[in-house]
């Protein structure tokens, strides 16, 4: 168990081994159900559909605010930690990197630190407020590079808002020049379940009816599959799961705000919770998922997903039908027929 500590509050953070997936082959409308609102925002595959879900605008004025405010960052300092040492592990170096919308600049100074990068471009809306440097002001759904201009793509805590995430990671795969390396990471899978299970069910027994309050979020097996529709080589994904500690709701809801993280679902409603409603939540969550110490436990799941731009050098999976050796062979076994049984 790590403890960080931010604003003279305490986080405990427990995490789990990352889980690893290597892709083969390389005013908002109320309803009576959450779970039938939320169906029609997300495919079967769980990748959103071809609907704007995010106010991209709004999720800006968020972030302007946190940073006015003194922004939440122990978060984002773990995963940048995290990438570099991911980093690591692969033995080369890279001329020129980009942070891709990453908030802060926990991740530009990770990579200056790192011994593997010699330039680090920062593209994000809100690059003007960064420190003087290589920035580009740049929306991740609209990258302004031309192709294979990039030896490395980074981000972190920020593709999780994107509208169009297939388009975005094509994007990425275009602008780096072949064999060079995307790493990246966002909030997915169930993060802040209990929160959601949480606003639903006070929303539903104070006010007859619920709206969208936590967005819903990709799952590692989608995002496995979007590195392979954006033509990547070499895809892998994985999962990392944190539990932060609070000993307040209020706590949570307040960190959210100054990661600049609180809810900007287009289909919000907007008029904020009702007092009573407030405290039903915050007595819900108590009942549900407290600590035997009291302390409520708030999930953060993060997906991490590499991947390659082709190049010919690459492993290459083999042809059918190239095998020099039967698997029978192989295994020091019998080959038989269709059909025929075991001992005979």
């Amino acid at each position: 168990m790590a403890a960080r500590e931010a604003r003279g509050r305490q986080h405990q953070i427990d995490s789990e081994p990352p889980c690893r997936r290597e892709i083969p082959g390389g005013g908002g409308k109320r309803t009576d159900g959450l779970g039938q609102h939320l169906s029609r925002l997300r495919s079967r595959s769980g990748i959103v559909t071809g609907m704007r879900l995010f106010d991209r605008k709004l999720i800006i004025e968020r972030r302007k605010r946190a940073i006015a405010s003194g922004p939440a960052t122990f978060l984002l300092e773990r995963v940048a930690a995290d990438l570099v040492e991911r980093l690591s592990a692969v033995k080369r170096r890279f001329p020129l990197a980009l942070d891709l919308a990453t908030p802060g600049e926990a991740v530009t100074r990770a990579l200056a630190q790192s011994g593997q990068v010699d330039s680090v471009v920062v593209a994000e809306p809100l690059a003007k407020l960064r420190p003087a440097g290589l920035r580009v002001a740049a929306d991740e759904e609209a990258l302004p590079f031309a192709n294979e201009a990039l030896d490395l793509v980074v981000s972190a805590l920020a593709l999780q808002w994107t509208n169009d995430l297939p388009g975005a990671l094509i994007q990425v795969r275009r602008a780096l020049k072949p064999d060079g390396l995307f790493l990246a990471a966002l909030v997915g899978g169930d993060s802040l379940n209990e929160l959601r299970d949480t606003l639903a069910a006070a929303e539903a027994e104070v006010d007859g009816g619920v709206s969208p309050r936590v967005a819903p979020f990709i799952d590692v097996r989608s995002l496995g599959g979007l590195l392979q529709r954006a033509g990547f080589a070499l895809p892998v994904a994985d999962v990392e799961r944190l539990t932060l500690r609070y000993g307040r709701l209020a706590d949570l809801f307040r960190d959210l705000r100054r990661m600049g993280a609180t809810n900007a679902l287009i289909e919000r409603r907007r008029a904020p919770l009702r007092r009573a409603t407030l405290a039903r939540a915050a007595a819900i969550y108590g009942e549900r998922f407290a600590d035997p110490d009291g302390r409520l436990r708030a999930t953060f799941e993060i997906l991490w997903l590499s991947g390659w731009a082709p190049h010919e050098s690459q492993q290459q999976p083999l042809k059918p039908g190239s095998a020099k050796m039967r698997l029978a062979d192989a295994l020091g076994t019998r080959e038989r027929p269709a059909g025929e049984k075991a001992g005979s």
